[in-house]
C-alpha cells in the first residue's frame, strides 16, 4: 500500500508540473502605463483577451532615456517616428537584473516597418534579444510570421547573462538597405533577409513606417540611445 501510495504521490506530482510552469509564465500586471510624452502602445491580442491593456505595463522616461516593465507582451512606438526608404533604427536594452520578473528569458529589441498600429490590422518587424544568447526576428501581419523559428536561435553576438538576477545589456539595430532588411546584435549582423521575405500577403505591408521597440512579457529593460537615421 505504501509503494502505491509513493507511486500515486509522484504522477500527482509530475501532472502538475506542467500547470504550476504555465501559471510561473502567466503576463504580471504592473501599474504605470505610458508616461513618456508622445509614446503609444499596444498588448498582443492574446493579452488584450485575457483581459490586459497597456496600462498594465510601465514605460517611463529614466534620465537620458527610457524604461519598460512588463506585464503584458507589449509594443511602443511614436507615431512621430516614422522611416522610409534606407534607414537604420538603434537602441541598447540592458536588464538590471536578468529574468528578474519571469522563470525563463522573454525577448525585447526594436520594431521597424510599423502601420496601422494600435488596430486589429497591425503590421511590423522586430528583432530582439534575450539574455541567455538568443535572437528571434518576427513580425504581424497581422498574424504573427516567423523568420528564424517560432523561438528564435542562438547567435555568439548576443550577449549572457552571468546568472539569474545578474545585468546584461544588448545594442540591437535594425536596418533597411536597399532589398535587404536585416539585424544586428552588440555590432554583428545576426539575421538579413530580402524585401520579398518580409512582405506581402500575411506580411509586412511595406518596410516604411512606424518605428519602436518591443518586449516581452514580464520583462524589465532600460533602453537607452533610442535613435533612427537615413542610412
Amino acid at each position: 500500500m505504501k509503494r502505491f501510495m509513493h507511486g500515486a504521490a509522484a504522477a500527482l506530482a509530475l501532472a502538475l508540473v506542467p500547470q504550476l510552469v504555465h501559471a510561473q509564465d502567466q503576463s504580471i500586471s504592473v501599474k504605470g502605463g505610458i508616461q513618456v510624452k508622445g509614446w503609444m502602445g499596444a498588448v498582443d491580442a492574446k493579452e488584450a483577451k485575457a483581459g490586459m491593456t497597456i496600462d498594465s505595463a510601465k514605460f517611463v522616461t529614466m534620465g537620458p532615456g527610457m524604461h519598460a516593465t512588463t506585464g503584458p507582451s507589449s509594443t511602443y512606438w511614436n507615431p512621430g517616428m516614422k522611416a522610409s526608404g534606407d534607414y537604420t533604427v538603434k537602441a541598447t536594452f540592458s536588464e538590471r537584473a536578468y529574468s528578474a520578473l519571469n522563470n525563463h528569458p522573454h525577448p525585447y529589441g526594436i520594431v521597424i516597418a510599423g502601420n496601422e498600429l494600435g488596430t486589429d490590422n497591425a503590421s511590423y518587424l522586430y528583432c530582439a534579444a534575450y539574455g541567455n544568447g538568443n535572437f528571434i526576428v518576427r513580425g504581424f501581419g497581422p498574424a504573427p510570421f516567423q523568420m528564424n523559428g517560432p523561438r528564435g536561435g542562438a547567435h555568439p553576438a548576443v550577449n549572457k547573462a552571468e546568472a539569474k538576477g545578474k545585468p546584461v545589456s544588448q545594442e540591437i539595430a535594425m536596418s533597411v538597405k536597399g532589398d535587404k532588411v536585416s539585424c544586428t546584435i552588440n555590432g554583428q549582423e545576426v539575421a538579413s533577409y530580402t524585401k520579398a521575405d518580409v512582405t506581402g500577403a500575411g506580411k509586412l505591408k511595406t518596410t516604411d513606417g512606424m518605428v519602436g521597440f518591443r518586449m516581452g512579457h514580464n520583462t524589465d529593460a532600460h533602453i537607452a540611445g533610442f535613435t533612427m537615421s537615413k542610412n
